[in-house]
């Protein structure tokens, strides 16, 4: 007689997290719920959420005959990605941990069977949609890099006004609706149209404006 003794809900649970491809998405998960805390301090539920995806996923994976050197390939690209929103560097930090993942993602777990290995149809799609995340963010600082200033003091360099008074070393510009204190290289006379190339304090440094013909 065959008696069927159907599993606890903890054993459907211990069964669904030993599945090496949940105990990776999970780790992943709680990856980018941590660095998106600390890109955005006090959202709170990512870090709620990252922190208790990564407890799931190391509880998971004490299951799994791990590798110990790809997880802590896949630590050393969390740490890298982290490094890349707090130290730009153009790329370089995103590009080691990218690879760093996908290196820890394929030695993650040891065994000969191919069911208790992570699928690569899985690691793939994964990294490459890491890789496209941080340099779309890499991209996004380099533009706010780059952009030209449209507040504050710095906002007036290529600006252009009027002379007020001559201008043979100090004098008065009108500038952006204001009367500035300006200096130049140059002779300019009152009534010219002078341009702005620089700041230095509440002193603008300006130059004769060049008509184009």
């Amino acid at each position: 007689v065959v008696n069927h003794i159907p599993m606890t809900f903890r054993q459907r649970l211990l069964l669904f997290l030993s599945d090496p491809n949940i105990a990776y998405l999970l780790l992943i998960l709680g990856m980018y719920g941590i660095i998106f805390e600390i890109a955005n301090p006090g959202a709170v539920l990512p870090g709620v959420v990252g922190s208790i995806s990564v407890l799931l996923g190391l509880y998971a994976l004490q299951l799994l005959p791990v590798n110990y050197a790809g997880l802590l390939l896949i630590l050393l690209a969390i740490i890298l990605f982290i490094a890349e929103i707090k130290v730009p560097s153009y790329g370089a930090l995103t590009i080691g941990g990218i690879i760093s993942m996908l290196l820890g993602s394929l030695m993650l777990i040891r065994s000969p069977f191919p069911y208790m290995r992570i699928s690569l149809t899985l690691i793939v799609p994964v990294t490459l949609g890491t890789a496209a995340f941080f340099f779309f963010l890499v991209g996004a600082a380099l533009q706010a890099q780059l952009r030209t200033p449209y507040s504050g003091r710095e906002a007036l360099v290529g600006a252009q006004g009027i002379a007020r008074t001559q201008l043979k070393g100090r004098g008065k510009v009108f500038v952006e609706g204001e009367i500035w204190d300006a200096t130049s290289t140059e002779l300019i006379e009152p009534g010219e149209e002078i341009e702005v190339i620089g700041v230095q304090g509440l002193t603008l440094q300006v130059k004769k404006r060049e008509k184009k013909t």
